[in-house]
């Protein structure tokens, strides 16, 4: 597929946004400013990026406890993605959700989620939407290979068939639920193969190479779009931090981040660009400063804004948005 100059710098913005504000969430947090759990996504830039360039703005996706990468690859605020995560009032949340349960149905982003495989089911729901609506929206759905296991990855792929929902099923496969890697609780190589069962494309993907997952996704996407149902597409990748910051990794066998990390995402799009006259080395550099400092004003903004008040606890436990045509 050809992609324009254009789409391959807004590809790579998207990806280094996503490493440079996981990377200083990570020092924050070492420093005792952000408090909870942080489940960072570095390493896994291509999988967001590559998925949500291939999405419209009314596009929908669902998220996972390590969501920071998806909804800054869905155009979600710096700003308030770090004032949610410092938990003050400005964040997306009001400061109540963290950093596992970010939400911006603005921009299509229904919401992190810490639980693992509730992302499914909320995306048929989202699919069923659209569908009785007669648009031609779709929703991506991110989830973990472990998630495979429960019953809503079956629940949910089983009903997307039945009813020919436009959902794209996107499993992040970085190789471990939490501790356990993959080889010890699944006896599949691929997770793509469990698409057979409901009768639906399965297709497994380079993780690491974003065009690779634009590829897919596009396809899966424009087949949705057509009424004719959901894909499941496997992005092999993988995380380079912990399942949480403070694990300390000791189930990894020794030289195995390092072998992945030969295969990162972000300098594999640099070469192609310089390779390709896309960018040339003082434009990579200066699009690279131009993030940290947007990434700084977030930091600055997170800092500077108040915590909630005691007083909004109690406060959007109910929405107060009405239906146009239906009484409360």
């Amino acid at each position: 597929m050809k992609l324009s100059n254009e789409n391959i710098i807004e590809m790579y913005t998207k990806m280094i946004k996503i490493r440079k504000f996981e990377n200083r969430a990570m020092n924050l947090f070492a420093e005792g400013q952000i408090g909870g759990f942080v489940h960072l996504y570095i390493g896994e830039e291509a999988v967001a990026t590559g998925v949500c360039s291939s999405l419209r703005p009314d596009d929908c996706i669902t998220s996972t406890h390590r969501g920071h990468g998806h909804i800054i690859a869905k155009g979600g605020d710096l700003k308030y993605m770090m004032a949610e995560l410092f938990g003050k009032e400005t964040g997306y949340c009001k400061g109540k959700g963290g950093s596992m349960h970010i939400a911006d149905a603005t921009k299509g982003i229904l919401g992190a989620n810490g639980i693992v495989g509730a992302g499914q089911n909320i995306a048929c729901g989202a699919g069923l939407a659209f569908q009785y609506k007669g648009t031609d929206q779709v929703c991506a759905c991110f989830f973990g290979d472990a998630s495979t296991n429960q019953s809503t990855f079956h629940e949910g792929l089983n009903l997307a068939s039945t009813w020919k929902l436009p959902v794209v099923f996107v499993c992040e496969n970085n190789g471990y639920g939490i501790s356990v890697s993959q080889a010890k609780h699944q006896n599949i190589t691929d997770i793509s193969q469990r698409a057979v069962a409901y009768n639906i494309p399965g297709i497994t993907v380079d993780g690491n190479d974003v065009f690779a997952v634009y590829e897919a996704v596009n396809e899966a996407v424009a087949r949705a779009r057509k009424g004719q149902g959901p894909t499941l597409i496997e992005c092999k990748t993988y995380r380079w931090r912990g399942h949480f910051e403070g694990d300390p990794t000791v189930y990894r066998p020794p030289g195995e981040l390092e072998q992945w990390k030969k295969k990162d995402p972000i300098p594999r799009v640099e070469k192609y660009m310089l390779e390709n006259n896309v960018m040339t080395q003082a434009e990579v550099d200066k699009l690279n400063g131009t993030i940290d400092a947007l990434v700084e004003e977030a930091v600055d903004f997170a800092l500077a804004s108040k915590m909630p008040d005691v007083s909004s606890a109690v406060e959007d436990v109910y929405t107060d948005i009405v239906e146009e045509g239906r009484s409360r």
